[in-house]
């Protein structure tokens, strides 16, 4: 794997590849020592032109649990504030000697230029691009979803015959993106719940439903309920009445969490308006699997990360990898 920059283009075997090696990644982090020796004397940049704190300190534990050396790149403070140049920023960090650059960039395709310019030879992932996509935490939620639904030994498993419910701000949304392709790329069928004025003009090309009504989409009875962000800081207009409008007609709230089939899910990429699109109940409900996705996008991205700058010719071979040579 030379760049991990989207889930529309990523095939099914390497998507298996990657959530299996999660799990390789996982069983590691139940040892008492964490660490693995596998990626030592390698850099890993985190370069975000965007805030962010669970996508950020998550690849940095999921690099330094490798042993590889991290560093935070902000570009609040930097030279990016006084106008330096994507290709300036990337020529400087290949003069340092990056081997992957994990981004974060508020222009749709960013990474993609990143990885194609011929600025910098080092493997990217892209950690979320304007509105396009962020596959890593489609990633940890088609992992978190597999882990629910086979309670043994998920791996090699797809998600054939898994209806999963996208609900909320889908317009804005690259989470929403990176799973609908992903899930659809490994079998499930995905229905989207928003209001008509957040469903984006492009849906009709995607691999999935769309509905308006969140109640009937929750008597379908779907194995995963993803409630996602209302990104009002990407809003210059009214998309909806009111908040309260808002959380009356698409929110997760108390009701609405009873009437969900008894072992359905609920799911949130965080961070979480409570109140807004989720309720406090929903949220801290023993159907939530808030939490679990946050432990899970540690080993997800350390899979990345490890599938990534390890080599193809480790990755046939990388259960053994981290069973054997890893556990020293």
């Amino acid at each position: 794997m030379r760049h991990l920059l989207d889930t529309k283009s990523l095939t099914k075997t390497d998507a298996l590849r990657i959530l299996d090696v999660a799990e390789d990644m996982a069983d590691t982090q139940q040892r008492e020592m964490k660490k693995l020796p596998t990626l030592r004397g390698r850099t890993v940049v985190n370069l975000f032109f965007e805030d962010s704190t669970r996508t950020r300190i998550s690849f940095e534990a999921a690099a330094k649990r490798l042993s590889a050396d991290v560093i935070n790149f902000s570009a609040k403070g930097s030279s990016v504030s006084k106008g330096e140049s994507l290709q300036d920023t990337a020529q400087t960090l290949q003069a340092m000697g990056a081997d992957a650059v994990v981004i974060r960039h508020g222009a749709s395709g960013a990474p993609r230029t990143l990885a194609t310019s011929g600025w910098i030879t080092a493997g990217v992932v892209n950690a979320g691009d304007g509105t396009h996509e962020h596959p890593t935490q489609a990633l940890l939620d088609a992992y978190t979803i597999r882990k629910r639904r086979y309670a043994g030994d998920s791996r090699g498993r797809d998600l054939f015959g898994v209806h999963v419910t996208i609900v909320g701000d889908i317009l804005h949304s690259r989470v929403a993106r990176s799973n609908v392709w992903l899930l659809s790329t490994l079998g499930a069928s995905v229905t989207l719940v928003a209001p008509p004025t957040l469903i984006p003009q492009d849906v009709s090309l995607w691999p999935a439903r769309v509905e308006y009504d969140l109640d009937e989409a929750i008597a379908a009875g779907p194995d995963a309920l993803m409630m996602l962000r209302i990104q009002l800081e990407r809003m210059n207009a009214a998309y909806f009445p009111t908040e309260r409008e808002y959380s009356r007609r698409w929110g997760l709230d108390a009701g609405r969490l009873r009437a969900l089939r008894g072992d359905s899910i609920v799911m949130h990429p965080g961070p979480m308006n409570r109140g807004l699109e989720i309720s406090a109940e929903a949220a801290d409900s023993p159907r939530s699997t808030v939490l679990e996705q946050v432990t899970n996008g540690v080993s997800v991205r350390m899979a990345a990360l490890y599938l990534l700058l390890a080599g193809a010719e480790r990755d046939t071979d990388s259960t053994d990898a981290t069973r054997k040579g890893d556990a020293r």
